[in-house]
């Protein structure tokens, strides 16, 4: 039983507990909102008054705005509204002028019609006076026609013909004379331009050998370069195409042969082999192979830097390998390409004085003695092979007929062509260039004053000037001036067509008339 009442106890505490809990959390809940219900009214209210604030800042920054835009609003409308008061001045002025020139021209009109009434009245006179002349003009051609016996049309075409004899006289005359001026202007042109280009185109004078000397530091090396039974030395003449000659010249070994290429390489060859001190075949073999591979690289190094120097860009490989070669090559004891570099410039030179292209002359004469340089020659004139070659490695068609053109194997067909002609024989003719053999020039000579004297009339030759000029004596009663003249020209292309030399040859043909008489 009193564990019954315990229990109704504790349940009844336990409700009375529960409703107390209850009460006291309604209460702090009531408090609790009630205070965030004013905290809230009272954020609304500042909320409210911030609001008021930042609409009345608002206000006033719009009413500033504002004026500043009507303030400059009235600016561009003063400024727009003084524009036009100038642009209307401006026309009422315009205006004004207008009608000034209007009045004026009204003026103007009145007296140009009353000077075309005038100029109408002069017009009449005029008619009536012309008719008058013509009236009086055909009377005088009848009266002329009758007392001179011939129709006026008659004596108009025989004044034609008249005047016609008379012009075609005069108009041969002054063609003689412009001929004649032209020839002396072109001849000093020329001449002028000649000598420029000579004058600014500085080169050696060259001559190559045939062979070359290698020097020795003492006379124990020749034996070594023999060799036992001569092996040494029959190895590296057998290499290299040449002669080499060992004699009683002291410290001195002379190494023969025509081909430039082949005696650098045995120089070169010797002077590593002495420098090395083994000298037996294998080595020589060795060393030779090496040399000509390094001969080869200098050939093409030599070929790239003479076009740089020269300008000249765009050359194919093989061609630019043969211009190297041209250093290794000589044309009548002259450098082939100390040759070839002075006729380029000397043909810029020319070209640009001409009003031509100086870059396709001066690359017509690097490559003109092209076809004198290959490995393998065919039986060509070094001209067409080398105009040939030219073709071959798609050079310019004006630079390929330059080249085959500039000994006549072929026509020319650019003005590049003469100028590499021209300049080729001032390069090969200068005093130094080239050297020739006494014997060889003397034949030369008398072959020039034997061919002279085989014409008719001749008196005596001269061969002069070094060759360059043949002065042919005739006599006065056996050869007139026209066949003078005549004899020259035939004298001239046999000389052309039948020797080789140089430059050119002037002929001169002298024909002397003397009127002699004694006084006693």
């Amino acid at each position: 039983m009193e564990i019954l009442w315990c229990i109704i106890g504790l349940i009844v505490g336990t409700g009375v507990g529960i409703g107390l809990t209850t009460t006291i959390l309604r209460k702090k809940l009531l408090s609790k909102s009630e205070q965030l219900l004013s905290n809230s009214k009272q954020v609304l209210k500042d909320a409210e008054e911030k609001g008021e604030i930042i609409k009345k800042d608002k206000v006033l920054q719009a009413k500033e705005a504002y004026l500043q835009m009507k303030s400059e609003y009235e600016k561009q409308v003063n400024e727009r509204n003084g524009k036009l008061q100038a642009v209307e001045q401006k026309l009422k002025q315009r205006e004004q002028s207008l009608t000034q020139k209007f009045e004026d021209l009204q003026k103007k009109s009145g007296e140009l019609k009353a000077a075309s009434d005038n100029l109408n009245n002069q017009i009449e006179v005029l008619n009536k006076r012309k008719a008058e002349t013509e009236r009086v003009y055909k009377e005088s051609i009848e009266k002329l026609e009758h007392i001179a016996g011939m129709t006026a049309d008659e004596a108009k075409q025989h004044l034609i013909e008249t005047m016609t004899d008379e012009a075609k006289a005069e108009a041969s005359n002054s063609i003689m004379d412009i001929v004649e001026e032209a020839k002396i202007t072109a001849g000093e042109q020329a001449k002028k331009i000649v000598i420029e280009s000579i004058q600014r185109t500085a080169t050696e004078h060259a001559i190559e050998n045939t062979v070359s000397v290698f020097n020795l530091e003492n006379e124990e090396v020749k034996g070594r370069i023999i060799g036992r039974e001569g092996r040494n030395i029959r190895t590296l003449e057998s290499l290299t195409g040449v002669e080499i000659i060992i004699d009683d010249s002291p410290d001195a070994i002379i190494i023969s042969g025509f081909d430039p290429i082949r005696r650098e390489i045995a120089r070169l060859s010797l002077h590593k082999l002495v420098t090395d001190g083994r000298i037996h075949p294998a080595r020589i073999e060795e060393v030779v192979a090496k040399t000509r591979k390094q001969i080869e690289q200098e050939i093409v190094e030599v070929g790239k830097r003479t076009c740089i120097d020269l300008g000249i860009l765009n050359m194919n490989h093989e061609l630019m390998r043969m211009v190297g070669r041209m250093k290794y090559r000589s044309s009548y004891g002259q450098n082939l390409l100390q040759h070839s570099r002075e006729v380029a410039n000397l043909a810029a030179t020319m070209a640009s004085e001409l009003g031509l292209n100086p870059k396709l002359a001066k690359r017509a004469g690097l490559l003109h003695d092209i076809g004198k340089v290959p490995e393998n020659e065919p039986d060509l004139p070094h001209a067409i092979l080398g105009m040939r070659l030219a073709e071959k490695y798609k050079e310019h068609p004006d630079v390929c007929n330059a080249i085959g053109a500039h000994h006549d194997e072929t026509e020319m067909t650019s003005l590049i062509a003469p100028i590499i002609q021209v300049c080729d024989a001032i390069s090969g003719a200068r005093p130094g260039a080239r050297r020739e053999v006494v014997e060889a020039y003397i034949n030369r000579l008398n072959k020039l004053e034997e061919m002279a004297m085989t014409y008719p009339g001749v008196v005596k030759t001269y061969a002069i000037q070094a060759g360059r000029e043949l002065r042919v004596i005739v006599g006065a009663e056996k050869v007139s001036d026209a066949e003078a003249n005549k004899l020259s020209y035939d004298l001239s292309r046999q000389i052309q067509n039948e020797m080789t030399y140089p430059g050119q040859i002037k002929v001169t043909v002298i024909r002397e008339t003397r009127a002699v008489n004694y006084a006693k």
